[in-house]
This record gives C-alpha cells, structure tokens and sequence, in this order.
C-alpha cells in the first residue's frame, strides 16, 4: 500500500505515535509518505520505503497569520496525485482533518479518485482544542467526513462521544511501543553518573505544560527524598519549565534533580530508572507511562483518562486520584523502599507492555487500511 501520513513533527504523543508507525509500516514493505511542515524528530533513519514531503506555507503581506491549511491541503492533493497514495491516515484532527477533507474532495473533482481520510484522534484534539467553539463545528464535520475513525483509548472513545455530535464509529487502536528498543540492560556508568551514592532514581517526561501538573512531580519527589535518598530526571521541556526549577529552589531538591531538555533516546535513560511519575490532569492514553513500562521501570500516575487502561493498580504500578501528592509519595516510598517488591513489579511491568507492542498493533491498523484501500468515488 501507499500510505500518506499526516502529523505533528514534534515530540509531543501524536506526533511520535504517527512517525513509529509509518516507519513500522515501512519495515513491512509499504510506502509511507510524510507530509508535514519539518522533518518528524522520531524520522531519523534512512529507509527506502519513506517519503518525506515539506508543506511549505508562502507569506504574504495581506496573511497576519499564514495559512497552513491551505498549503497542507495543497500539498497533500500533490503527493496524492503525484505518488498515486491508496490513502491518507491523519493523526489529530486540527487542522488536518479538516485539510484531508478538502484535498479528498479537489483529487475527486480532479481525476475522480475518491481517496480514503483515516483520522486518528490522539487526545487535547478533543478534550482541549477541539471543544473550543471556534473550532467545534469544524472538527465536528470534518471527523464526522472521515472514512474511518480510530481512538488511542476507550476513554477518549467515550470522551469524543460526550463532547461532539459524532455519527460514525469510532474504532479503539491502541498506542503502543516497540518492546524491542525499550528492553535494554542499565548502562552501570550513567546509573553511576546520575546516582553516585546509589540513590533511587525517579523520572518523569513530558512537554511540560499545565495538564502535565510538572509541580505535583516535584512535590512527590520532595517527600520521597526525605525518606529515601533519590534523584529526579526531568526530561522534556516547556512553558512549566522555569516554575519547576523554582520550586526544587523552595522545596530545597534543585541538588537532586536534573532537568536534561528534550531527549530522543529516552531508552537509555529509562533503563536506569526506578519509578516514572505522571501526574497529568489528563491523558488520553499516556503513551510516556507505556515506553516506561516496557523499560520495567513502575509507573505511579494519576487515575485520569486511559492510564487506568494500561497501568494496573497494585501490578504494574500505582493510580492515584488528581492531586493527590501525599499518595503518590507514599506509594513511592513503599516501592523504594521494598527491592523485592520493586522487581517484582517492574516485571509485570514490563510484561503489560508487551501486549502492547507494535508486533500486535500493526496489523490492526493494516487490517482497517485494507478496507478502504481504492475506494469506488461516491456518486
């Protein structure tokens, strides 16, 4: 098949899901086309079955802001047209399910091909951005519009419903991991590096942002260290950033934590954690806590969205309610406290990450591309 997959480049959930899989689909002898307006920061591989194609965006005096859906529509009739795609698959739905609906609809006009829009919603596309009433009636139609509707979760299957007058079905594919990359044996000389005392180290990873509740992280953290001598990897960065570095100041930890920005080979970091943090007001799925697990490094996260679809309470780590710093360190403490229990735990942790794996997830997703794949056009 000829695949066009249209994402967000950056590190954000979507965006790395989006590029895993095309690089997954491309390992499977299909052609995977990019089209995106900069280089994904997870496409950093030469394989022979991948395209990339930049959406450029022409600026003009008149534009105050350019328009990106135009241009992203623009290209996507070109590679269409120009690499006979089978169909394109969508990851979030602003702007780019609205763009796919407007190129469908110039390639039929144009040759007659009515090619299939698959539309991935990923999670603040519906719960946060898409809610906005500027943006509903568009995101409304323009999934509604798509030939196939997929959730990375039951919860945000349900949470779409709630929100927005949804006609079609939307189908639950899960996000998952490559168990493979994830699986590695701690490096003894960076473990060394970070805790030379023999520390427990503690992690969490994010793009920082309010939802993401970065002070709850250093909070638990700071209890914890008071009771058992730990270190804090922050890895990611964003608009909570400075605020967090503030409060490891107030709550004297900025010894014990470091922040080490934006990391792409978060398997090397991993494999020398002990316990993830994630103590998001929401997350549709938490693609973060999963590549953990597959690390076997215990998740203790929030009860929020679909982390209690992956992470298992009392097995695989630990839920909490929102909030709730004073559990989430005490659920801490017990796991670092306990090596047995903390290895057995990172076991069934890593064991719930392999039913997750890309092996068992890709074919569900070549399975529904099979469906659509040179649809007749609509009279």
């Amino acid at each position: 098949m000829k695949i066009g997959i249209v994402c967000y480049p950056t590190f954000g959930g979507s965006g790395v899901l989006a590029t895993e899989l095309g690089k997954a689909l491309a390992n499977e002898g299909h052609e995977v086309h990019f089209i995106t307006y900069q280089q994904p920061v997870r496409l950093n591989a030469f394989n022979a079955n991948i395209f990339y194609h930049e959406v450029r965006v022409p600026t003009y005096p008149l534009f105050d802001y350019p328009p990106y859906e135009l241009a992203l529509a623009s290209t996507m009739v070109d590679v269409i047209i120009n690499h006979d795609l089978d169909l394109l698959h969508v990851h979030y739905a602003i702007p780019h399910a609205s763009a796919a609906y407007m190129a469908k609809q110039i390639v039929k006009q144009k040759n007659g091909r009515n090619v299939p829009v698959i539309t991935t919603l990923h999670g603040t596309d519906i719960t946060l951005v898409g809610k906005d009433k500027t943006y509903e009636p568009v995101v409304t139609f323009s999934i509604n519009e798509s030939d196939a509707i997929t959730a990375v979760s039951q919860n945000l299957r349900e949470e779409t419903y709630r929100f927005f007058d949804i006609r079609k079905e939307i189908e639950v594919i899960y996000n998952f991991v490559d168990v493979k990359r994830f699986d590695k044996k701690p490096l003894d000389a960076f473990r060394q590096v970070i805790a030379p005392d023999n520390e427990k180290i503690l992690i969490h990873a994010s793009n920082f942002r309010k939802v993401k509740r970065i002070d709850d992280v250093i909070k638990v953290f700071a209890k914890v260290q008071a009771t058992i001598p730990s270190k804090l990897l922050m890895v990611g960065d964003g608009p909570e950033r400075h605020a967090a570095e503030e409060l490891c100041r107030q709550l004297g930890v900025d010894e014990q934590v470091r922040f080490l920005g934006k990391q792409e080979q978060m398997e090397d970091i991993l494999a020398v954690s002990d316990v993830f943090l994630l103590p998001s007001e929401y997350e549709s799925f938490g693609l973060a806590a999963l590549e953990a697990m597959a690390a076997r490094v215990v998740v203790i996260s929030s009860n929020a969205g679909g982390l209690a679809e992956i992470n298992i309470p009392g097995e695989t780590g630990f839920l909490a309610e929102v909030g709730d710093t004073e559990a989430m360190s005490n659920y801490a403490i017990q796991l670092l406290s306990n090596p047995d229990y903390l290895a057995g735990m990172k076991e069934k942790a890593f064991q719930q990450a392999c039913t997750f794996d890309i092996s068992n997830i890709i074919p569900q997703y070549e399975k529904l591309y099979s469906r659509f794949c040179r649809m007749e056009p609509s009279k």
